[in-house]
Formats: C-alpha cells, sequence, structure tokens
C-alpha cells in the first residue's frame, strides 16, 4: 500500500499596503517565547536566527503600532497583550478549521492512491469530531482510511446512502439518557440493521480557567452566573447532548448567555474559553486538557462506529478490527485525557449494549 500522503496546514500571511509583512514562523517565535520567556530559546526552536527574531518582532510593533513582546532586564521577555491576541487568533484558526483541513487532506489522499495504487478498497469512515477517533488513521498500516468529519445526521445519511463504509455514533452511557439521545436520530437508525463496533467512552462537560474568578460546578449555576457560554454548532451531537442536560435540568436554553458563536470542534471550544472571549465552555475533556482549563464531566458517553451488517466481512474492516484491539492503540487512548478503551472491537447491537448485554 502506498504510504505516501499530502497534508494541509493553514498559514496566515500579514499585508501591508506595501506587501507581505512577516512570514507565518511568528506564531511559532511567540508560542515559545510564552513558554520559555527567552528570545534566544524561542528563535532556535523556531529555526530562525536570533537576529531575524528579533527583526521580527520589530517589524511586528513597527506595522501594529504596539508590541508584540515586552523585554525587562532580569525578567525575560514576555507576550505583550497584542501578542497574546495574535498568538490566540492562530490557536483558534487551528482549532476552528483543523478537522475540516483534515477531511479535505484525506479526500484528496484517496484520489491520489486510486491512482498510485490502482483500485484498492479503502475504508470510508464519517465522524463526529473526536480524539480518539482521529488516532486510527495514523495506526492503520493494513488498511488505508478515508476520515471525514461529519455531524451525526450527516454520517448516518451518508451510511444509509452508501457513501461511507462506517459512520461514528456517541450517546451517554446512561441508558435512560441514551434512549433520549436516540429519539432524535430515530429517522436515520429505525429499519436499519445496523452492527455497532464498541470503541471508546468520552467524558463531557464544563471547562473554564483555571483562573477564572467565578467557578460553577452545574448548569443551574452556569444559567444563574450570566457567565458567557460558548457551545458546539446546532446540529452536532454535543449540542445535541447539552441541550438534553438542559432540559433534564429544567432549563431552557436561552437561560445561558450563550455567545452567537458557534464552534464545529471541541478544540475550537476550548481555544474561545482558554482565550478569554468566553468565561465556560461545553466539550470533552481532552480538550479542556490540551489548554490547561479546569473541567467538570456533565456525562460520560460510548463512543461507536456503526456500519451495516452484510459489512461485516469485508477484509478491510476486519484489520480495522484488529487494530481497535491492539495493544499499542489501547495504551494510546490510556493516554488522552477523559477517554477510556470500551471492549474496542467488540460487535454489538443497540439492544444489547443499552441492556448491558453487549460486554
Amino acid at each position: 500500500m502506498h504510504k505516501k500522503k499530502l497534508s494541509i496546514s493553514p498559514a496566515w500571511v500579514f499585508r501591508t499596503d506595501h506587501g507581505e509583512l512577516f512570514e507565518p514562523v511568528l506564531f511559532r517565535l511567540l508560542e515559545i517565547l510564552r513558554e520559555t520567556g527567552k528570545l534566544t530559546t524561542a528563535a532556535a526552536a523556531a529555526g530562525i536566527s536570533y537576529r531575524h527574531a528579533w527583526n521580527l518582532l520589530n517589524r511586528g510593533a513597527d506595522v501594529f503600532g504596539l508590541p508584540l513582546v515586552i523585554m525587562r532586564k532580569g525578567h525575560g521577555t514576555e507576550l505583550s497583550t497584542l501578542g497574546e491576541k495574535l498568538l490566540w487568533a492562530d490557536q483558534r484558526v487551528k482549532a476552528r478549521l483543523g478537522p475540516q483541513i483534515d477531511s479535505m487532506a484525506s479526500e484528496f489522499n484517496d484520489q491520489i492512491q486510486q491512482l498510485l495504487a490502482g483500485q484498492h478498497p479503502v475504508l470510508r469512515l464519517h465522524a463526529s469530531h473526536g480524539y480518539a477517533v482521529a488516532l486510527l488513521p495514523e495506526f492503520s498500516d493494513q488498511v488505508e482510511i478515508n476520515l471525514q468529519y461529519r455531524n451525526p445526521d450527516e454520517a448516518l445519511t451518508a451510511l444509509n446512502r452508501g457513501d461511507c463504509d462506517l459512520a461514528s455514533f456517541h450517546f451517554p452511557t446512561c441508558p435512560e439518557r441514551a434512549r433520549e439521545i436516540m429519539t432524535h436520530y430515530q429517522h436515520q437508525l429505525a429499519g436499519n440493521r445496523f452492527r455497532l463496533i464498541r470503541f471508546v467512552t468520552r467524558r463531557e462537560g464544563l471547562m473554564m480557567r483555571k483562573d477564572a474568578p467565578v467557578k460553577i460546578s452545574s448548569l443551574a449555576e452556569l444559567a444563574s452566573s450570566g457567565l458567557r457560554f460558548i457551545g458546539r454548532d446546532r446540529h452536532s451531537g454535543t449540542r445535541i447532548l447539552f441541550n438534553h442536560l438542559l432540559r433534564q435540568a429544567g432549563l431552557a436554553e436561552e437561560s445561558i448567555n450563550r455567545s452567537p458563536q458557534q464552534e464545529f470542534t471541541h478544540t475550537a471550544v476550548a481555544a474561545f474559553v482558554a482565550s478569554g472571549m468566553a468565561d465556560v465552555g461545553f466539550g470533552v475533556e481532552a480538550a479542556a486538557s490540551q489548554f490547561n482549563l479546569d473541567f467538570v464531566e456533565m456525562a460520560c458517553e460510548h463512543y461507536l462506529l456503526l456500519c451495516h451488517e452484510d459489512r461485516l466481512d469485508q477484509s478491510n474492516l476486519s484489520h480495522l478490527v484488529e487494530l481497535m484491539r491492539s495493544k499499542p492503540f489501547i495504551e494510546r487512548i490510556h493516554q488522552l485525557p477523559g477517554y477510556e478503551p470500551d471492549n474496542p472491537g467488540t460487535v454489538t447491537t443497540f439492544e444489547q449494549l443499552l441492556s448491558g448485554t453487549g460486554d
């Protein structure tokens, strides 16, 4: 199997009236400066000379009219308010666009593989954004996985049309909550002979900055606090779960001081909170950990893969199941905050899982 793969990365290009200002390496420089407070260390880590780094910072200050860093003798170098804003903008862009860009790269790689190696079985997986599912293409060597990030409705529609081989699906480990969530997708699930391939459980909840002046531990406190809230887009499974939890708590959606901005990934929600543009977010614990945020668990979910029963004998699907059961892959899952292996690779049904007989 051809292992050459195309990757796509977003990049900033700053332009003034006279042309380009400076290259994207500035963001790497600012990131290391924030971590170390040393320009020499940051320049070396960014792969540029100390002189080049110094020139970048000076050019930025000249164009914006404000410094990007503050240098104090004996205290090292720290980012200015503008420097922090620029760095957070870069991180939010990557968090927001990353999954969509990965999906596009996966589409291109699928086409390229077909041309280079001829027709071969590519496993098409349409999945909700998640940290564990993103590992599958990384670990796969016996099967080519075309991973496309889609919301649950889109993924189930594609599976029913035959546009993908597998679709992800997630619902709470609590059977009562699970049945409530599943009613939302009943039109997609009814009458289909689906089989579930167990994968992981993951924790979802509230995330806040560690230095937040007000700490909350429940949805009722969130509603009464008036804190600025950032959540996922309306069609995401996480948004549907959050609205269900609100109803269970006797709260209306309008009771939350929700930002008009909607984010399409857990990572983007966490970056939005970490940058100070919102006080509270809702998403998976792994995203909160990535941005060093406090996390309050609200629900634990099964994250599963669905396929049609007659596809279980496909060789590429068998290879995927072997991968999911492998020791190196399971060890990697254990490294993801808030994720746990959930009998990965075990084939079951909705009825068995909800009744507790699918273990």
